[in-house]
């Protein structure tokens, strides 16, 4: 229990320091755009080709873990269309709560998997991004031309698919390693150094997205995203894993990327196909909030329960 805390109580700091940080206009709107940026296409595509070239593979079921991420994904979306039911959302509300309930924070999930778990930690959440970021923007792009008839162009949305720096740089991580060629070593100083950036610059960005304006008329809203993404999918996520007879520590990083708070890309797809913008917003910043506490709670009952099981 006060192993997860300690682990986990930094990685939330950092979120709130770049949300304090954005408010103070420190060092400036101009920085915060840049940053987001030099995370996403330099930062962490460095640390993922750096760590999943030199990490032993044997250790991580790549067949169990991709069935277990493709299941997550299909009951996220089935329960996601159960709440629909019996509530009142829009069509462009609907999206929101399917983005809200299917989606995940990479910079969150890499930076605590990395805190509990190291290297493993790394190497088990390039594999479910490498799967899960394809596979929930197609199914997230065919909800909103279901209920909004908005695709955008779909050549152009492949294309961003395929581009993604995030999926590049895993699939180059693990063909370094499974080939036995592995990382330069001529530049591997450089890209530790510029590695070690990726992790905090990325939970500053995170926080200085955060909104508090948008959370007063969206309460309903954040609730059932909530519910489904930090409450029942870690629940389904522990399951999965115990069916698919997952070793450990695998498992735990499992519960852990069930627990994360939805991306905040999702505000941009949303304003993009005529989904609902501001609720979008809402249920990113009341899920990170909520974050901080439920998913150490989660990962300390889940814990609990598989030993006493």
């Amino acid at each position: 229990m006060i192993e997860i805390i300690s682990a986990l109580w930094p990685v939330f700091a950092l979120i709130l320091l770049g949300y304090v940080a954005k408010r103070a206009q420190f060092p400036g709107e101009a920085f915060w755009r840049q940053a987001e940026k030099a995370t996403y296409f330099i930062l962490f595509p460095i640390l993922l080709v750096t760590r999943l070239s030199t990490t032993d593979m044997s250790v991580v079921d790549l067949g169990a873990v991709g069935l277990t991420i493709l299941l997550m994904v299909f009951i996220a979306s089935v329960l996601a269309f159960i709440v629909r039911l019996f509530t009142d959302f829009d069509a462009a509300g609907f999206t929101s709560l399917y983005q809200g309930s299917v989606r995940f924070n990479v910079y969150v999930g890499l930076a605590a998997s990395a805190t509990l778990y190291g290297s493993l930690g790394l190497a088990v959440g390039a594999v479910v991004m490498a799967i899960m970021i394809p596979l929930l923007n197609l199914c997230c792009v065919l909800v909103f031309s279901v209920f909004t008839h908005k695709t955008g162009n779909i050549s152009s949305i492949f294309l961003a698919i395929t581009k993604n720096p995030l999926i590049i740089s895993s699939l180059l991580g693990l063909l370094l390693n499974q080939t036995g060629v592995g990382f330069p070593v001529v530049l591997e100083p450089v890209a530790d150094l510029l590695s070690r950036m990726a992790l905090p610059l990325g939970l500053l960005s995170v926080g200085a997205g955060l909104s508090f304006r948008v959370l007063v008329k969206s309460g309903k809203e954040i609730g059932w995203a909530s519910f489904i993404k930090l409450g029942l999918m870690p629940i389904v996520a522990f399951a999965l894993c115990a069916v698919l007879a997952l070793d450990v520590e695998s498992a735990e990083i499992i519960w852990l990327y069930a627990a994360l708070p939805t991306a905040t890309s999702s505000y941009i797809l949303a304003r993009q196909l005529g989904g609902d913008a501001p609720m979008m917003a809402a249920i990113i910043t009341g899920q990170t909030l909520i974050s901080m506490i439920s998913i150490p709670v989660v990962l300390i009952f889940l814990s609990f329960l598989q030993k006493t099981l």
